[in-house]
């Protein structure tokens, strides 16, 4: 990613366990977030529940930024939930939660939009949560 004079960019997956009151576990995967790494995004949505989307707000274009993330899930996106997380809101508020509900809205997409900041424990359960409850929705509507 040259935005940000880096020369060499680090790979990994991140791997998070999260264990719930009830004893169930939320396996949480995380993938770079340039694009030349899609095909690890293909390989971790096929088994995926729902879908997390962080964005940073401090980028250069952070809109352009959801447009590769929803061009590179589009195939997933079409039967899982998902939430967008959007980080560096308070510091850089430029591009507004709304502009991102606009953006999703010029692609037919309704997902919740949160400001999240993933250092703070809160946020991340916010976002998982609002995750958990799309897709507890989802197999209600299921259900016979």
């Amino acid at each position: 990613d040259r935005s940000v004079e880096k020369a060499s960019t680090t790979v990994g997956l991140d791997y998070g366990m999260l264990a719930l009151d009830n004893g169930d576990r939320i396996r949480l995967f995380g993938t770079p977030g340039q694009a030349r790494f899609d095909f690890l995004w293909q390989i971790l949505a096929r088994e995926a529940l729902g879908l997390v989307i962080l964005t940073d707000n401090s980028r250069p274009d952070p809109l352009a930024d959801l447009a590769m993330f929803l061009d590179g899930f589009a195939e997933s996106l079409a039967t899982l939930p998902c939430v967008i997380g959007v980080g560096r809101l308070d510091t850089h508020p430029h591009t507004t939660l709304e502009q991102y509900g606009d953006a999703l809205e010029a692609r037919n997409l309704v997902f919740p939009v949160l400001a999240a900041d993933v250092r703070q424990r809160a946020d991340v359960v916010l976002l998982i949560d609002t995750l958990l409850g799309q897709i507890e929705a989802g197999m209600q509507l299921d259900a016979p």
